[in-house]
């Protein structure tokens, strides 16, 4: 049945590509049937920054390149468990939005732009899609799309947003995936492990030697992905490691960012490795891992960098100065995004390479906010410290970008760096997801920027989860209180 993947001619019927993007996706769809290529998987991002999709035939992939592909809208209406939060079968509109009821469908369209081969799995191709209502309208939730539009933003003031990444992450060895039925829980019951090495010998060239096997393993994914992958690094705990990557621009380093952590995850598993990007496992020794942002304002018609100071006595230029006052304006309502999940806060520690406060310093790793830049420097730019590598990079990138420019508008200037940000006197960041939701809530920048019902709906979504925490009777509980009570 013609156009049964998704809507017949929806993305010409819509005009929801331009004359270029139409023929890319022609050409694209061409270029597939001449390769071995037999499966493409169709994928988007979900709310947490977690990939979801379905895997279609190579013949068909014109048909959903035009037509799109449907998928059940109760997929962006879950936590991290899975449960879905918002009642879909009521008479009321989900969210007010008539789409959401009844976990109808929405329409994902692939961007051809985004088409790689994966190295791991033979013969499959991989898209990422942007996503729509049925009648080609916004779907309003895209997180994507929801970047997209600060990008633009950013455009229209005449910068571009250039994003380099570090992403630390653990790489362990599975001994049990807890498969029986008994393990299949709502969350599932956690793989059984053991660590690849030994950590606190922060980049000796002996502990990297133990773990390159499986670091060459992903280096050849990136690899094949065409990811630019710049760095392989052995961190300070067991079994930890980073990556870092070459400098892109507008959307490029958000988009990689989600391949590059799905295909870590996936191909460690199919070698037998458990790979997690979850910021401190309960796990004996292991050190918490954060994501770095790399970032600089450019001008968005000649690519030139706009935060290069001008003297000797300066860290960056004016607007630098003034994106770096937006980020710590909001640092704090930021970090819904930045840190989306309960626990993210236990990384905020003083004297552990991860910052406790809001503040800035020149080449200091204990600042959120770290400066890297020079008099005549092209790679001048900010290192934003304060992310987990769980977050969604999109919400992570549009978080950063209308704060920075909130500081732009307004000529904000920040307060004088600090060389030693573990005892100044600082706002400390929020202690846990329940104050960084109290924070986001009265936030008017992020509700005028992203608007009020997306707060709303991703806050719903942080709540449920929170709620389910204080249900659990937790090992601390029993520790504290079986005995002495």
């Amino acid at each position: 049945m013609s156009g049964s993947l998704g809507r017949s001619d929806f993305a010409s019927r819509y005009q929801l590509r331009n004359a270029e993007q139409t023929k890319h996706a022609q050409e694209l769809a061409l270029e597939i049937g001449k390769t071995s290529i037999n499966k493409v998987r169709v994928s988007f991002v979900d709310q947490h920054g977690v990939l979801r999709g379905k895997t279609i035939r190579a013949e068909d992939i014109a048909d959903a390149l035009n037509n799109g592909v449907s998928m059940t809208t109760t997929l962006l209406l879950k936590d991290t468990s899975h449960r879905t939060v918002f009642p879909v079968w009521s008479e009321a509109p989900v969210l007010g939005l008539e789409g959401l009821r009844g976990a109808s469908d929405f329409i994902m369209l692939p961007d051809p732009s985004t088409y790689r081969v994966l190295p791991w799995s033979e013969d499959t191709g991989w898209l990422l899609c942007d996503l729509y209502f049925p009648d080609g309208s916004d779907l309003g939730l895209s997180t994507r799309k929801l970047c997209v539009d600060a990008l633009n933003r950013l455009d229209e003031m005449g910068y571009g947003y250039r994003t380099g990444l570090e992403v630390e992450f653990h790489i362990m060895k599975l001994i049990d995936p807890k498969l029986s039925p008994s393990d299949a829980t709502h969350p599932p019951t956690s793989p059984q492990v053991e660590l690849l090495a030994h950590g606190y010998q922060y980049l000796t060239e002996s502990r990297f030697d133990e773990l390159e096997p499986v670091l060459e393993l992903i280096r050849k994914t990136a690899e094949g992905l065409a990811l630019p992958v710049r760095s392989m690094e052995v961190e300070f705990g067991p079994s930890q490691v980073e990556f870092t990557f070459h400098p892109e621009d507008g959307l490029i380093s958000a988009d990689n960012m989600v391949l590059f952590r799905s295909a870590v995850k996936q191909v460690c598993r199919r070698h037998g490795y458990h790979a997690t990007f979850m910021c401190r496992p309960a796990l004996a020794n292991l050190f918490s891992s954060g994501w770095h942002l790399h970032q600089s304002l450019v001008d968005s018609k000649s690519g030139a960098n706009l935060m290069i100071p001008d003297h000797k006595d300066e860290l960056l230029s004016p607007l630098g100065r003034h994106f770096v006052a937006g980020l710590l304006e909001h640092a704090a309502a930021a970090c819904v995004f930045t840190t989306p999940t309960i626990n993210g806060y236990k990384r905020y520690q003083p004297y552990t390479l991860a910052p406790d406060r809001i503040h800035w310093g020149k080449d200091n790793k204990a600042a959120m906010i770290r400066v890297i830049s020079d008099v005549g420097d092209n790679g001048s730019r900010i290192e934003n410290r304060v992310a987990e590598s769980a977050a969604n990079p999109y919400l992570y990138f549009a978080s950063q970008i209308y704060s920075g420019l909130d500081g732009v508008v307004r000529s904000l200037e920040p307060p004088q760096p600090s060389n030693a940000p573990y005892e100044s006197s600082a706002q400390k960041l929020p202690s846990n997801l329940v104050q960084a939701i109290d924070q986001t809530r009265s936030s008017r920048l992020f509700r005028d920027a992203f608007g009020d019902s997306f707060i709303d709906y991703l806050l719903t979504i942080k709540e449920a989860e929170v709620a389910r925490f204080f249900s659990e009777v937790t090992d601390w509980e029993q520790r504290e209180y079986f005995e002495v009570f």
